[in-house]
């Protein structure tokens, strides 16, 4: 099983035929029925926390933590502690049986003045040891493909209600170990990217506070695989905008509701049509992937073939809630969607946290709402520990 996943991978980003397969509930070409914006490396969209993960994968202004780095690097300047580090192991594809695929996390935060904080942080995620056979069965070997990338943020305050923050990344996406694929040679690919981010809180009253942020991720240069220089990938770049209402109606209970909206800054695919051919579509596909990052920013807001209809069908939406008792114990929900032409994922998650002295244990638990909608954390427990040091007297516990 596991070395049929790989296999798909690997074809997905070293070819371009197969879009042309066929939906197994309507039997109609995928190109018909759906249109993906399929990317490199989509492990750095992935919520790399139980936190966000249980809130449906919300948390551009969620309250500031460890994990900020991925949701919104400029929360990072409004963290109360002085330094803190954060881990989070989350098992891959278990619902298929698979027991050594992972997406490993780690992360660290420094403030090195009133208004000012540096963090670095790793992720990885290995696919385990798989048997290379040629097509005759005969054993080629044991590759054992990763990906990984490794940040560096620096986010500051602007005054006491406002922040940004801004992260280089280093990337790499090692599938196939540097073996041939369909007689194509093919090599781990390596590229830089860049995030930058906003976060405004402010109090309504002495039980009520609200925060906005908005952050854009990885932009940065295309992965190449190959020696191919048609065949490069984009990255997964990504704005997430959103909002946090928290309500604490005594010094022992504290509500909030979140809200993100996220949109790929990535251009839509050429769609096929009933009279394409096959070299029509290789001919859009490689005009397609020799877009440039910037231009294709741009096209991603005007470019869907289905007009402004598909646009916001491509926009992905997170609704979280979460519960803290005596800033101890934590209770989260939340719901993921995206439409069915765009990929189809829509979820419930669920979740939990205990603070104890330095530590803070978080657990989360996702459940498909539909048939279609598979993820690889179906029936996954992710956990986080997070440590922080040196807090703010001042804060309610």
């Amino acid at each position: 099983m596991k070395k049929a996943i790989v296999t798909i991978i690997i074809t997905v980003v070293t070819s371009v035929g197969a879009v042309w397969a066929q939906d197994p509930y309507t039997g109609q070409r995928l190109s018909e029925t759906t249109n993906y914006i399929s990317t490199g490396i989509p492990i750095l969209l992935i919520a790399p926390d139980a936190i966000g993960g249980a809130m449906g994968d919300a948390g551009v202004a969620s309250t500031p933590d460890a994990y900020s780095t991925h949701w919104n690097n400029a929360k990072l300047a409004f963290l109360d502690d002085r330094m803190g580090f954060s881990t989070t192991y989350t098992p891959w594809l278990r619902n298929l049986g698979t027991y050594d695929m992972n997406l490993l996390y780690l992360s660290g935060y420094y403030r090195t003045a009133k208004r000012g904080t540096v963090a670095a942080s790793l992720t990885y995620f290995s696919l385990g040891e798989i048997s290379n056979t040629d097509n005759e069965g005969k054993e080629l070997g044991i590759f054992q493909p990763n990906e990984f990338a490794f940040d560096l943020t620096y986010a500051m305050k602007l005054n006491d209600n406002l922040s940004i923050g801004a992260t280089g990344r280093f990337i790499m996406s090692d599938l196939t170990n540097g073996m041939y694929v369909d007689g194509q040679s093919t090599k781990a690919a390596t590229a830089g990217a860049g995030d930058v981010g906003l976060y405004y809180h402010n109090e309504i009253d002495n039980h009520q506070s609200y925060a906005l942020g908005l952050h854009i991720s990885n932009l940065g240069s295309k992965l190449n695989y190959s020696d191919d220089d048609t065949q490069r990938e984009f990255l997964p770049a990504n704005l997430r905008i959103g909002g946090r209402y928290t309500y604490e109606p005594d010094e022992y209970n504290k509500i909030s509701l979140l809200l993100d909206i996220n949109k790929l800054l990535v251009p839509t695919p050429p769609k096929t049509k009933d009279d394409s051919t096959y070299s029509d579509f290789y001919r859009d596909m490689t005009a397609y992937r020799n877009t440039g990052t910037m231009l294709g920013v741009m096209q991603s807001f005007y470019d869907a073939p289905g007009g402004m209809a598909e646009e916001l069908h491509e926009l992905q939406l997170s609704l979280g809630a979460e519960y803290w008792y005596a800033n101890t114990f934590a209770a989260r929900a939340g719901y993921f969607f995206e439409h069915a032409t765009k990929g189809g994922r829509q979820y419930l998650t669920f979740g939990g946290g205990i603070r104890y002295n330095i530590f803070t244990f978080d657990l989360a638990y996702l459940v498909p709402t539909t048939r279609f909608s598979q993820n690889p954390l179906t029936n996954t427990v992710r956990i986080s520990l997070t440590m922080n040091f040196g807090g703010n007297k001042n804060r309610k516990s």
